[in-house]
C-alpha cells in the first residue's frame, strides 16, 4: 500500500482499481504513513499555516428535497429564517473586527434571494471589505447567475458534487434533481473564473468504495482549488434518519489521499468531522486540512441551520471563539492566521 501512496505524491492520481485497493486494504500504519506524507507536501505548499472563513449561515429556506439533509423542503419540522442585507454585514463586521479575511454565504437554494438581490448584498461586501474574499455556498444556478455574483465581486463557489455516480446521485436527491446538472454547474463556475470547491459526504446511504474511487478520478479531472469532505451524519427528520454515520477514520483517510492528488488545495477540516470527535477537526489537520470555517450567523439562528443532528456551532466552532481554536491548532504545531488564504500556485 505504502508503495500506491509514494506514486500518488508523484503522479497526483491512480487507477479505479488502485484507489479501491487502498480504500479497502488501508490500515494503522498505512494511515500513519499517509499522514506522514500528506502534511510533508501541506508543509511544501502552505508551511503550518490554518486559514479561517467565517461562515454567514443567512437562509435555511430551501426548494430542494435532498433526501439527508435538515433543511430539505418537506422537513416541516424546521424553523425556518432568513437573514437580511443588514444582519449580514453586521456578520461581516463582527468577523472583520475577529480577523477574518473570508466571508462564505452558505444557504438553502432560497427563491426569495433573487440575483438582483443577491448580487446587492456581494457588492456591498466587497465595497466595504475590498480586502476580503467572498465565497458562495448557494446551490445550483445558470450560467448567467454564477456570472452575475462574480462580476459583483464573488471571487469562490463551493458546491458538493457528492457523488461522481449518477445511479448513486438518484439515491441521495430526488427525481426533481439532476446528476448532470449538477457537474455542469461545476465546469461553468471554472470556465467563468471562479475558485471552485467540491466535495462529498463519506459513508453516505449506499456509498462503497467503488463510489469512493470514481468521486477521486473525478476530483481528479476537475482540479477544483477547494475540496471539502466530512463524515453523513443522519438527520432525525428525513428519510435517512436512523442511516448509519460515515466514520472519522476513513473521513481523514480519504483527506490524506486528497491532499497528495491536489498538493496545492484549499481542504477544510470540516464540522462534521468535529461533531462526530471532539478533537476532530485536529485530526483533520493532521491529516493535511489547512482550512477550518468558524460560524459567524447570529447567535439566534445557528441552531436552525440544521443539516444533520447535533452540528457543532459552539466551541471552537464559535467565531467568537477564536482565540480557542488558535489554542487548540497551536498545541498540534499550527498557526491560525489573519489572511484570506487563497489557493496556493498548481
Amino acid at each position: 500500500m505504502k508503495d500506491l501512496i509514494d506514486r500518488l505524491e508523484q503522479d497526483h492520481s491512480l487507477s479505479p482499481e488502485e484507489f479501491i485497493a487502498l480504500i479497502d486494504g488501508r490500515s494503522p500504519d498505512v494511515s500513519s504513513y499517509l499522514f506522514e506524507r500528506a502534511r510533508s507536501v501541506r508543509r511544501r505548499y502552505y508551511g503550518n499555516a490554518v486559514y479561517i472563513r467565517g461562515l454567514i449561515e443567512f437562509t435555511n429556506i430551501c426548494r430542494n428535497d435532498c433526501y439527508y439533509c435538515g433543511i430539505r423542503r418537506s422537513n416541516h419540522f424546521a424553523s425556518r429564517y432568513r437573514l437580511t442585507k443588514d444582519e449580514i454585514l453586521d456578520c461581516c463586521r463582527a468577523g472583520y473586527q475577529l480577523g477574518f479575511r473570508t466571508f462564505v454565504l452558505q444557504g438553502g437554494e432560497d427563491p426569495y434571494f433573487t440575483d438582483s438581490l443577491l448580487c446587492d448584498i456581494i457588492a456591498a461586501i466587497r465595497q466595504t471589505y475590498p480586502d476580503c474574499a467572498i465565497t458562495l455556498s448557494i446551490g445550483e444556478k445558470s450560467h448567467a447567475s454564477y456570472a452575475a455574483y462574480f462580476n459583483a465581486g464573488a471571487n469562490r463557489y463551493l458546491l458538493r458534487h457528492e457523488t461522481a455516480d449518477p445511479a448513486h446521485y438518484g439515491q441521495l436527491h430526488p427525481p426533481t434533481m439532476s446528476w448532470e446538472k449538477r457537474i455542469q454547474c461545476l465546469w461553468d463556475l471554472r470556465q467563468i473564473g471562479y475558485q471552485v470547491g467540491t466535495g462529498f459526504m463519506v459513508g453516505s446511504p449506499g456509498q462503497t468504495s467503488h463510489h469512493l474511487a470514481r468521486d477521486l478520478q473525478f476530483i481528479s479531472q476537475l482540479q477544483p482549488d477547494m475540496v471539502g469532505i466530512g463524515p453523513f451524519i443522519a438527520h432525525h427528520d428525513t428519510p435517512f434518519a436512523g442511516e448509519a454515520s460515515g466514520t472519522v477514520e476513513l473521513t481523514l483517510f480519504l483527506l490524506g489521499l486528497l491532499r497528495l492528488m491536489l498538493p496545492y488545495a484549499l481542504l477544510p477540516a470540516t464540522t462534521a468531522l468535529g461533531t462526530l470527535d471532539p478533537s476532530g477537526r485536529e485530526k483533520g489537520v493532521l491529516a493535511g486540512a489547512n482550512v477550518v470555517m468558524p460560524n459567524l450567523s447570529p447567535m439566534a439562528v445557528r441552531t436552525k441551520y440544521m443539516l444533520y443532528d447535533n452540528k457543532c456551532s459552539t466551541g471552537e466552532e464559535a467565531a467568537e471563539s477564536r482565540h480557542l481554536l488558535d489554542q487548540r491548532m497551536h498545541q498540534i504545531g499550527y498557526e491560525v492566521v489573519t489572511d484570506r488564504g487563497d489557493v496556493a500556485a498548481k
